[in-house]
């Protein structure tokens, strides 16, 4: 009998070593506020692998919103902020395996002092990865309408801003870090392009064969100065691998607002990330990034509401699209084939495609990994992604400014 007890313990013991040292792939944790149509809907925080597959929802306190999730340096603890009424801030920590969950006195030194990690941008080095409202400023889904939960502004360089004398001098030349070509402009026909000091077409040159492959013009009022890693203009490119990789910013409407547009040296073509604004963040070792990404006029499920919501995304190498194709179209807004996205009808998007298509822009980016509900309006407030074995470990989106 003894013996057998032992044999039990061991076996025990055996499987929770296992557990703890089976966490080899790369993990990540996102603060998500679901959006609900009646009520005050509240952030949690929810583990995910980095493919993508929901591990555990860690927290489910409905006493304030949980904020700023980050992997501590060897992975094993999550310090969070939880936001409560009255500007009450508490500190509190968990495993990744949803134990241990501790109300702290203070944040560790290493939890104050992490900063979002480098990013692309098109403005100073104060602007934030994320532009979505704070938990305290967040209003509850109940009210969330375009107006009420209106984000702010991303203050892009536009291409009148960029380039000043652009009727007589085209954008600078961008050449491949890798030499394997240049990316110029020439100008568009006359009276093409949202305004004629905007008409710049953008074309690619081969480095070994001189052959020149018209790509098409950046959507809306362009910023022709690719977006550059946070505090460093001259890291314009995301070359990792098999992934090469460089952005533009375009401010598309005062509906829309901005977006951003990857140009793949691979496929030599543009390719929108998002209907509106999407943050590139690298993942230093992979071929692969993440994007903070909003999303305008979201649909709140159960409800004939919308939201502006904000999601974390993960692309791979190989770039996909869908086109040509209504369903995709609407996965690409998040809601199902049967629902209206923003007012338009089967008849009204088919419209915008043929004028898409005119503009070569028919395509739409889809990300490997979106880290949320299918269909869901959300909005993310911070997130870290721990990776094992890769440097640097820990990768952090912190809410708002750092």
């Amino acid at each position: 009998m003894t013996q057998r007890i032992l044999g039990i313990f061991l076996f025990v013991a055996v499987f929770a070593l296992t557990a703890t040292v089976s966490r080899g792939e790369s993990e990540i944790v996102v603060a998500i506020r679901y959006l609900q149509p009646k009520g005050t809907s509240h952030s949690h925080l929810y583990l995910y692998r980095e493919d993508g597959k929901l591990l555990r929802q860690l927290t489910n306190d409905n006493s304030g919103q949980d904020s700023d999730p980050i992997f501590a340096p060897n992975g094993e603890t999550i310090v969070f902020t939880r936001e409560k009424p009255n500007d009450t801030r508490e500190f509190w920590s968990i495993d990744p395996r949803g134990t241990k969950l501790k109300k702290l006195d203070t944040a560790p030194d290493w939890y104050s002092a992490a900063k979002s990690s480098p990013y692309f941008t098109s403005g100073g080095e104060e602007e934030a990865p994320s532009s979505s409202p704070t938990p305290a400023q967040e209003q509850s889904a109940s009210a969330a309408t375009p107006e009420s939960a209106e984000q702010g502004e991303h203050q892009s360089v536009t291409a009148l801003d960029a380039v000043t004398d652009a009727t007589d001098h085209p954008p600078e030349i961008i050449k491949a870090p890798d030499g394997s070509g240049e990316i110029f402009w020439r100008k568009g026909k006359e009276g093409e392009g949202p305004e004629e000091v905007l008409n710049w077409v953008m074309w690619f040159r081969d480095s070994k064969s001189g052959q020149e492959t018209q790509i098409g013009r950046l959507r809306g009022f362009p910023s022709f100065e690719p977006l550059h890693i946070r505090g460093n203009k001259d890291a314009q490119f995301l070359f990792e691998g098999p992934l090469r990789l460089i952005f533009f910013s375009c401010h598309l409407d005062s509906t829309n607002g901005d977006t951003v547009e990857a140009f793949d040296f691979n496929k030599r073509k543009l390719i929108q990330l998002s209907p509106n604004y999407a943050t590139p963040v690298p993942l230093p070792g992979e071929p692969a990034f993440l994007t903070l990404t909003e999303n305008r006029y979201v649909t709140i499920p159960g409800s004939t509401k919308t939201a502006n919501c904000s999601y974390i995304e993960r692309w791979a190498a190989n770039l996909k699209e869908s086109c040509d194709n209504y369903e995709a179209y609407l996965r690409f807004h998040g809601v199902s084939s049967d629902e209206v996205v923003e007012g338009f009808t089967r008849d009204e998007y088919e419209k915008q495609l043929r004028e898409n298509k005119e503009k070569g822009h028919e395509c739409y980016g889809q990300p490997e990994v979106r880290y949320a509900r299918k269909g869901s309006a959300a909005i993310c407030y911070g997130a870290s992604m721990y990776r094992p074995g890769k440097t640097p470990a820990v990768i952090t989106i912190r809410n708002g400014a750092d």
